[in-house]
């Protein structure tokens, strides 16, 4: 963990949609920890810094509350849908060691073969792993990969520790010709095969 992650934490003791505009008013962002059996604490974080955070997936915040540290994780963000301000977060607390299920990102690296194109069919994997090394994303190689080629999520290398709770023949990747290309390729052939089929001129 480093010391980015850490955020002084306030506990609110008021509630409402008034109370939480004014908490954002003063560059705030109302927030509820949860989680391992204990009751709902509703705190204040500062906005600016939990904002550069929560745009990390799987963002683990250190909360100082009052003295006391709570290891959570970023479970939910709920925006407004015009504005894109953060109105609420929920956070879960967990233990370092302790074996989380998470959703992490698939971003593809490499290129197909020449004139296909991937199709990211599922852009997340469902992972078990531990709450303190939880990887940023999951690299997919689809370097050189052929037209028809596919790749579940059975195929893909996880890093140490990881395990996957997907459907092992989850598609994640299929990769195509464009239909425009194949149409294209199709016309193409035509005027030579009708040229073929002309009987020759006496």
């Amino acid at each position: 963990m480093s010391e980015d992650t850490k955020v002084v934490a306030e506990l609110r003791e008021n509630f409402g949609k008034g109370f939480a505009r004014r908490l954002r008013a003063a560059g705030k962002i109302p927030a509820v920890i949860y989680g391992h059996g204990t009751d709902p604490v509703h705190v204040a974080l500062p906005g600016h810094q939990v904002s550069l955070l929560v745009r990390r997936a799987n963002a683990l915040l250190e909360l100082d509350l009052n003295g006391t540290e709570h290891l959570t994780l970023v479970k939910d963000v709920q925006k407004d849908p015009v504005r894109q301000i953060i109105e609420h977060i929920d956070l879960l607390v967990v233990k370092k060691g302790e074996k989380i299920q998470v959703e992490v990102p698939v971003v593809l690296v490499g290129e197909s073969a020449p004139g296909t194109m991937v199709n990211l069919d599922t852009t997340t994997l469902r992972l078990e792993v531990e709450a303190t090394h939880i990887p940023e994303h999951i690299e997919v190689s689809v370097e050189g990969r052929e037209e028809g080629e596919h790749i579940t999520a059975g195929a893909i290398a996880l890093p140490k520790g990881a395990a996957l709770t997907d459907d092992p023949e989850l598609l994640i990747v299929a990769v195509s010709v464009p239909a425009a290309a194949e149409a294209e390729a199709e016309t193409e052939e035509a005027p030579a095969e009708a040229a073929a089929a002309e009987p020759a001129a006496e």
